[in-house]
């Protein structure tokens, strides 16, 4: 069982690397300078992961000269011995000459979502393939920057970054941060300098090199590019075009403006993922290279929205663990919704919601586990549908409890709180705690720090004597493994077409509420905001089903009429009841 503790001997304050490749080979000639620090404590040493590397040099640097350290390479790890004592206090740099070799790697991920953990790809190196580009492309989440160049390949390291990459004149090539400089070598060569002058955390870094047409667009002052196969070019703002939009709704909707110095998105062939959200520059499977036909069937917006969002959720607030990678994928899911929410209507995000829910279910039925995961067999199973599509949807109940002003207001301030850093689920809990002043443990504790969700029984009477409309509801989940619930709920209560809201708390197992009524009611719609995450079983009659259909405003509630259809309702007696409806 893997633990996601980690002592933090050194941080890492800059990393530039300059790197050049063997196609024939397959290998990456690296030099590594990389300035650190001690994290508290004073120390003589620093440990470096560097999988399956040859090692040729590792020097000091100061006062413009090196000085050869001592070292031991084991088991994938760079042991440095320092040349003195170093204190938090101080600063010091290490040069690290080395050959990176992906392809000769054991293939040690197991995971859904990312199937291989080489970190590095030459995709066609030898170019005997006339359909498909030759490409050098990485993969760095979750660990595997430490196969391309030597790092400490944690998600709560923060660093700037330089890169500087030589390769064939013919090709063009992407990386974090802004181009500073292309330099012609002279010899069918160039080197293209990349600077990201913001901290970032390691398994964020990139490189894509490929003979890329590039198709510029703009968001206020920021560049924002789409690197595509030449023959794709015509079609390359069909695809992503939605992009500068995108900034500008996420940046007004959480008060925080797009913080890198620009935005490109890649295209990056035989893919081991579906995207990465590389910081500034997302890497995209060559499933999103799509024609104007194919777009006519499926856009690629949610997925654009979704590494989009990344940008703020996982990039520019990092978890500090994969234990807590919900914090990363939980919000980027979310973005899809708040997008189609945003573009097409609440009805599009509530339809991105009710994909979210169904996929969650469908996998609670042979795995539930906690959203904050502190042991797990493997990183990679971190990455599963209650860190996407469970998260999403808690998160989706988090705004409809606060209201959307405190929601969005608590995300600011997580955002601004934290920005660069590292977080854990608390600091999420913090932020919303501090904007509402609220203690928030009990949502919390449920959702993101305990598995399951509720299994709701709900039936429904009619009290003429005193005019009292009650409400029934059973909490029928297994009590050994699933916490009892507390469930702030909408309820609307439909009296002469007209609806009249209240809200209800669900704490016990089986709880009865009562609502006062002159006349018994054409329809009582419990989570009238449907947002609960919860199997159920509302127990209404043929004829409520209609009305809800007919009446209540949301895209749930026409949906979970017809869902009942072979359920609880006789197709027969539907139709004809719908039919006389018209």
């Amino acid at each position: 069982m893997y633990r996601a503790s980690q002592t933090i001997i050194n941080d890492l304050v800059n990393t530039k690397l300059q790197v050049s490749f063997d196609w024939n080979k397959k290998h990456l000639y690296g030099k590594a300078t990389i300035t650190c620090k001690p994290h508290f404590y004073t120390t003589r040493s620093l440990t470096l992961d560097a999988r399956g590397m040859d090692i040729k040099e590792v020097s000091m640097i100061g006062n413009n000269t090196k000085s050869k350290l001592n070292f031991a390479y084991l088991n994938d790890t760079l042991l440095i011995d320092l040349d003195r004592d170093y204190t938090r206090n101080e600063t010091y740099t290490i040069y690290v000459d080395y050959i990176a070799k992906p392809d000769e790697l054991k293939n040690k991920t197991t995971g859904v979502a990312i199937t291989d953990d080489k970190g590095l790809y030459f995709i066609n190196a030898d170019g005997k393939d006339k359909n498909k580009p030759k490409q050098v492309w990485t993969q760095g989440e979750t660990e595997s920057s430490s196969v391309w160049f030597p790092t400490i390949d944690k998600p709560n390291m923060k660093t700037t970054q330089e890169i500087y990459i030589t390769v064939d004149s013919n090709f063009v090539t992407l990386s974090n941060g802004a181009l500073m400089s292309q330099q012609n070598n002279g010899d069918g060569t160039r080197t293209d300098y990349w600077k990201m002058s913001k901290p970032h955390a390691p398994y964020l870094f990139m490189m894509a090199v490929s003979e890329f047409a590039i198709v510029q667009d703009k968001w206020r002052n920021i560049p924002v590019n789409y690197y595509v196969d030449k023959e794709y070019e015509q079609y390359a703002k069909k695809i992503f075009g939605a992009t500068p939009q995108m900034l500008e709704f996420f940046s007004t909707r959480l008060g925080v403006d797009y913080a890198w110095e620009k935005y490109s998105q890649v295209i990056a062939h035989d893919y081991v993922s579906g995207a990465m959200e590389n910081t500034s520059a997302t890497l995209h499977g060559e499933f999103v290279q799509t024609d104007s036909r194919q777009l006519l069937d499926n856009d690629q917006e949610d997925i654009i929205a979704h590494e989009l969002f990344h940008q703020w959720f996982g990039d520019l607030v990092t978890c500090e663990s994969w234990s807590n990678t919900p914090l990363n994928e939980s919000f980027a899911t979310y973005g899809e919704h708040l997008w189609r929410e945003y573009k097409d209507g609440r009805d599009a995000g509530d339809d991105v919601g009710v994909g979210d829910l169904r996929a969650y279910l469908n996998e609670s039925g042979r795995k539930q586990v906690n959203l904050i995961r502190f042991e797990y067999e493997v990183r990679d199973n971190m990455f599963d549908s209650h860190s996407y599509a469970k998260g999403g949807r808690v998160l989706h109940m988090l705004r409809k409890y606060v209201g959307d002003d405190a929601f969005f207001a608590s995300l600011k301030e997580y955002l601004e709180t934290n920005k660069y850093q590292a977080v854990e689920i608390h600091n999420l809990r913090l932020a919303f705690e501090k904007v509402t002043g609220e203690d928030l443990n009990w949502f919390f504790n449920q959702w993101f720090l305990d598995k399951g969700h509720p299994v709701l029984d709900i039936t429904y009477n009619y009290v003429d004597s005193n005019h009292m409309q009650q409400i029934t509801v059973k909490q029928l989940q297994d009590f050994s493994t699933t916490p009892l619930y507390k469930l702030p709920v909408d309820v609307d209560l439909y009296i002469n077409g007209k609806a009249e809201r209240h809200r209800i708390t669900i704490t016990k197992s089986e709880e009865t509420f009562s609502v006062f009524s002159k006349t018994k009611p054409d329809l009582i719609n419990f989570d009238a905001e449907k947002m609960l995450l919860c199997r159920k079983t509302d127990n209404h009659s043929p004829e409520e089903w209609q009305y809800m259909y007919y009446h209540a405003p949301l895209l749930l509630d026409r949906y979970e009429p017809l869902d009942q259809i072979g359920k609880t309702i006789n197709p027969e007696h539907l139709k004809l009841k719908l039919y006389s409806m018209h």
